[in-house]
């Protein structure tokens, strides 16, 4: 049986607190939610998909307490190629107005930006692979910005970057992208690396993104993306506490 906006995948509370109502939008089969996943059905909470590649209904923003936006080869200012795209931004701007918990990971950080009224524009070069971050100064003013260190390797797979939107704060840059992550309040979050990167998700984008993998100082080869595999236990470590700050953030 299809999965449908009404599906919705019940765990069993695992831990102390309040569980919540997680909507997913997926944009391409191949790059779901990786390692966020695994933490949702540890801590309890319960998660609903929209595929958009499968043509999924959007929920109403009343069916959930956090939207969590995933990313996508295509581009965050696609609405004239991409149906689908205008009203899953409206969702995103629905959430946000209504206090939601909101997280976008990639494409899913761009189109916070965009519904923000920030710029979404081509990066000077594509950042693929694994490259440091810099945590910013300013990232100290929130929780979420104290959660990350002063400067760790993380993973990219981004052709595409953003303006800071207006009363957002940056929490990372790095030397090929100023802006990689920045929140607003402390409910919506915008993380334009992966920290939720597991091997199998690193190998499905190789092999369905190998146009993109070309000549340049940003972009790793295959062999060293995936040489080191605790270095994907590592960044997934930190999605835990990321996940776990906003979870307690979260007032219903």
């Amino acid at each position: 049986m299809e999965e449908s906006v009404a599906d919705v995948s019940l765990v069993s509370d695992k831990c102390a607190g309040t569980t919540m109502r997680v909507h997913h939008l997926q944009h391409v089969a191949f790059e779901g939610l990786g390692s966020i996943e695994t933490w949702l059905k540890s801590a309890g909470h319960s998660i609903a998909h929209t595929r958009q590649f499968l043509n999924d209904p959007l929920p109403t923003v009343d069916q959930f307490d956090w939207l969590i936006v995933m990313g996508g080869p295509m581009g965050a200012t696609d609405e004239a190629q991409l149906p689908w795209m205008g009203p899953e931004k409206a969702l995103i701007r629905q959430a946000i107005d209504a206090g939601k918990l909101v997280l976008g990971v990639c494409l899913g950080a761009q189109m916070i930006a965009s519904v923000l009224g920030a710029r979404v524009f081509q990066n000077e070069q594509r950042e693929i692979g694994w490259f440091s971050i810099q945590r910013s100064p300013d990232a100290i003013q929130l929780p979420f910005g104290t959660i990350f260190p002063d400067r760790i390797e993380v993973f990219h797979w981004h052709g595409d970057t953003f303006d800071l939107p207006a009363g957002a704060v940056r929490l990372a840059s790095s030397e090929a992208t100023k802006n990689q992550a920045f929140a607003v309040g402390d409910n919506v979050l915008a993380l334009q690396f992966h920290l939720e990167m597991t091997p199998g998700l690193a190998s499905n984008l190789i092999d369905n993104c190998q146009n993109e993998l070309g000549p340049s100082p940003c972009v790793q080869n295959p062999e060293r993306i995936m040489a080191t595999p605790d270095q994907f236990r590592g960044i997934n470590r930190l999605m835990e506490s990321v996940l776990q700050a906003m979870s307690s953030s979260h007032k219903i």
